[in-house]
């Protein structure tokens, strides 16, 4: 089956979410949260539009965990009901069994005759017919006639859970405000004021439970046109940005890597002149990929620096970006980057060392039910090494946990990444920390070979290209092939289930 693609278009959209808001009053949830399951479609961002509209918190849930990681978000976040697709029907089932949450169906929520009486909402798709697509645009404000009591409730916001690569999930509010507003009125004119995309369409392509593909929401309320795929295809961003016209997106660099990898006469022909804005987020991406893909779309690429639990921290434009390749930008207002060394000093312009962030507003970070352990109020960190510049650019080195030490010298396994991402016949890689008899740990990388680059690279050949570009203490010692890394949705690699089969014990670091 391809990608298939639903629109949401603002001039039927102030009654679909009408009826939407109904159906999540009927579940009456109180103080408790929606729960919403299942892969992209307009009718998710519906639900997500009418919780907020409601009063209610949504819970965006990946479809592709299994019922104990539903069930452990479930009861974590407090959820009175969870609503699914019925292609993870069975495991949203079993997790509400578990946990003895109630279940409901989203079938491109809701359908024309409403929620059906025990609580499922809609019983067939509708979403593409409703959208009206090509009728009268909507006021600004046409959100205003479907939230309840006029918009006095109060405002609640949705709850993301991280990607647990360093353990549980944990559950943090939405911070695509600096405050969220006491009502339900003023939250949703506050969320569509500061919506980050021009006012054109603009493409999902990326996971709807993910932070970044979230941003539609905002798009919506202030609008305009949302197209989703329902999964990421190449071939298929391109020929939705031509038949819609579309103007922004949120992508990751496997995104930009893979549409770099379509032939290049369909790369030449695609008319991609209407995009203005992409934000790209999530990872790290390679210097050159980056730089193709400006090239070719132009500079619209924005990049934001961030978490989840955060909100954006850092941003930089693609002309900054080409005078500083690799930087991640400035703080945004109401943010300070810091390099702090090991006892907590701050260090100067250029020292490399943990990067903290202070919240100017003094709230920092926090994770749902979890006591905040931050030095001082609005402290925090995301866990990453790097520096900043005399001119306050930030430069990402490495994550904290991923430090090597190697005969007692830090080693950062980002800079030999970095370097061996340029290699032509290699199409991913990460370098891990493995046992060494001598050295306590050395440096070890785990490459992806490019398919259109003939024979797979050598050991020999990675590292002479590694130490020509890099001092040799920083070059991997050993390297391995291999047909994935395990990169999640949003690009992001679990290190340590990496490192984790090269360990004798659970202990995946030397020392």
């Amino acid at each position: 089956m391809g990608t298939q693609e639903s629109i949401l278009d603002p001039g039927g959209l102030g009654d679909l979410v009408g009826r939407a808001v109904e159906a999540v009053d009927a579940l009456g949830l109180g103080e408790r949260r929606l729960a919403v399951m299942g892969g992209n479609s307009a009718g998710a961002i519906v639900a997500h539009l009418a919780a907020l509209a409601a009063g209610v918190s949504s819970v965006p849930i990946a479809r592709y965990l299994g019922a104990a990681e539903v069930a452990y978000i479930l009861a974590d976040s407090g959820a009175g009901a969870i609503l699914c697709s019925e292609d993870c029907a069975d495991v949203a089932a079993e997790a509400a069994a578990q946990t003895g949450v109630p279940l409901c169906f989203l079938h491109d929520w809701p359908s024309p005759d409403g929620a059906a009486a025990d609580g499922t909402v809609g019983d067939r798709a509708a979403a593409d017919g409703a959208g009206c697509a090509g009728g009268p645009a909507p006021p600004a404000d046409w959100w205003r006639g479907v939230a309840p009591e006029g918009g006095g409730r109060p405002a609640r916001t949705l709850l993301v859970y991280t990607s647990g690569t360093t353990g549980r999930p944990k559950g943090t509010e939405m911070r695509w405000l600096r405050r969220v507003p006491p009502t339900v009125g003023e939250h949703l004119a506050a969320l569509a004021d500061s919506s980050p995309f021009p006012p054109g369409p603009h493409l999902v392509a990326g996971p709807l439970h993910h932070t970044g593909p979230l941003s539609a929401v905002r798009h919506a309320l202030a609008g305009g046109t949302v197209v989703v795929l329902d999964r990421f295809d190449a071939e298929a961003v391109l020929a939705a940005v031509e038949r819609h016209r579309v103007e922004s997106s949120v992508m990751v660099p496997t995104h930009f890597s893979r549409l770099l990898a379509l032939p290049e006469d369909r790369r030449a022909g695609a008319d991609v002149s209407s995009l203005r804005r992409v934000i790209h987020t999530g990872a790290a991406c390679p210097v050159d990929v980056k730089r193709a893909i400006i090239e070719w779309w132009g500079p619209v690429l924005f990049e934001a620096y961030g978490g989840s639990e955060s909100g954006t921290v850092c941003a930089i434009d693609s002309e900054e970006w080409l005078a500083r390749p690799g930087s991640v930008g400035r703080a945004v207002a109401g943010f300070e980057a810091l390099v702090l060394d090991e006892a907590g000093r701050p260090l100067p312009p250029g020292a490399e060392g943990a990067l903290w962030f202070r919240d100017l507003s003094g709230r920092g970070v926090r994770y749902h039910g979890v006591a905040s352990e931050a030095p001082e109020p609005g402290l925090f960190t995301l866990g990453e090494i790097g520096r900043v510049d005399a001119d306050g650019y930030v430069w990402i080195t490495d994550r904290h946990s991923d430090m090597v030490v190697s005969g007692g010298v830090n080693l950062y396994p980002a800079e030999a990444e970095a370097v061996l991402a340029q290699h032509p016949a290699v199409a991913d890689v990460a370098v891990i920390g493995v046992p060494d008899a001598d050295m306590g740990e050395a440096l070890r990388a785990l490459v992806v070979a490019a398919p259109a680059a003939g024979a797979p690279p050598d050991a020999a050949e990675l590292d002479a290209f590694c130490r020509a570009r890099l001092a040799a203490p920083k070059c991997p010692r050993s390297y391995e092939l291999v047909d994935g890394l395990g990169r999640n949705a949003m690009g992001k690699l679990d290190k340590r289930a990496l490192r984790r089969p090269y360990w004798p014990t659970d202990r995946t670091i030397g020392g």
